[in-house]
């Protein structure tokens, strides 16, 4: 993944120090519990992608064969599919943000800050989802604005419980010399 250390370390200052504080009971639940949130999180990902996959494929063919109807009565197309660019990179966003979650599990679990970083890069997808929502009918701006609300809270979280992956389990190092 792209090095976003300069963004990581903006986002830290706004959420991390500026921020109010978590309750290091809620830090403690976050970190034992994250792992298995992230992992049933990816799940549902995937099954609400494959929804919307099929669901996008049953409307245009519902759409094929109203327009066949219509033709074959001596009418004109009555419609067509709503299913855009747009409709398709959502669908592309939700299956890429999955992969960064199943990603995180192990190194989550283990207190890697790999897997803390997978759980920014999907964040920072979310935001490109938000935007890309914008775009499909019938979401428009409130669907960006609580795409973006959604996101500003994962990054509280996520900035909150960050210093619990900046210990000794954080990403190898270069050998010292002693």
């Amino acid at each position: 993944m792209a090095d976003v250390s300069t963004l990581e370390n903006k986002l830290n200052d706004v959420f991390g120090k500026q921020a109010p504080k978590m309750p290091d009971g809620g830090v403690k639940f976050f970190v034992q519990w994250l792992p298995l949130i992230v992992l049933i999180v990816a799940i549902l990902n995937i099954l609400s992608a494959l929804a919307l996959w099929r669901s996008v494929h049953q409307v245009n063919e519902l759409v094929g064969l109203a327009n066949q109807l219509s033709k074959t009565y001596g009418g004109e197309t009555v419609s067509t599919s709503n299913v855009t660019l747009w409709v398709w990179l959502a669908i592309g966003f939700v299956v890429v943000e999955s992969i960064l979650y199943f990603l995180a599990y192990s190194p989550l679990k283990a207190h890697h800050k790999k897997g803390w970083d997978y759980l920014l890069y999907a964040s920072l997808l979310s935001v490109a989802y938000s935007v890309v929502t914008l775009f499909i009918d019938g979401k428009g701006v409130g669907a960006l604005l609580m795409g973006l609300i959604g996101t500003a809270i994962g990054w509280w979280i996520l900035f909150q419980i960050r210093p619990a992956y900046l210990g000794k389990h954080s990403e190898p190092t270069a050998p010292q010399q002693q």
